[in-house]
């Protein structure tokens, strides 16, 4: 699915290797649309797939996060200012769980993840006005993160996110990336 993205902010260091993306970031990348603090920032990295219509779409992330703000994950965007951004956050010295959504102004929804950071899965399902947003350890079972209404488009970008506000150099491996037709599953149905 890779080799069918295209970057939105590229980082200067990634390739494309047997083992998936591998990203190292760049200082002051970040997503935020008039936050709390008032500013907006369109300036992380992003590698998405173009999408028509619902989906689902999942993929693995790991990275050691230390430093205020690490972040990876996935994102799914229609324009800079109506998208979703989710994974792993390092905030207030504890890697966190956590998700913005952006409808022309981002709301941020985080707390501490209980399980290993440094190895996490991610599951988006968008289809008819919602967005379903599930996390996993081992890509096994899939709890409720998130869910959310989410405008409806003809197009949606999905695919890797990753920033680091604070400082550069976060080392990222994005894999196991797939894109399908919406599960359709049942909403506590967590396979």
């Amino acid at each position: 699915m890779f080799d069918a993205c295209e970057w939105l902010n590229a980082p200067r260091r990634w390739s494309l290797t047997e083992k998936g993306l591998q990203v190292t970031t760049d200082a002051k990348s970040d997503f935020w649309q008039k936050t709390y603090y008032g500013f907006a920032r369109d300036s992380g990295h992003f590698f998405g797939l173009a999408r028509t219509g619902g989906f689902t779409a999942q993929m693995r992330i790991r990275a050691r996060y230390d430093q205020l703000y690490d972040q990876a994950g996935l994102m799914v965007r229609m324009d800079e200012n109506h998208w979703l951004k989710a994974g792993i956050e390092f905030s207030d010295g504890v890697a966190c769980l956590g998700s913005v959504l952006t409808l022309g102004q981002s709301d941020w929804a985080t707390g501490p993840y209980a399980g290993d950071p440094s190895d996490l899965y991610l599951r988006v399902t968008v289809d008819a006005g919602w967005l379903r947003l599930q996390y996993s350890a081992d890509g096994h079972h899939w709890p409720l993160m998130r869910l959310s209404p989410f405008p409806v488009a003809e197009t949606y970008r999905v695919g890797p996110m990753c920033c680091t506000p604070e400082r550069e150099g976060l080392e990222v491996l994005f894999s196991d990336f797939t894109v399908t037709a919406p599960s359709g599953k049942d909403l506590h149905d967590l396979t």
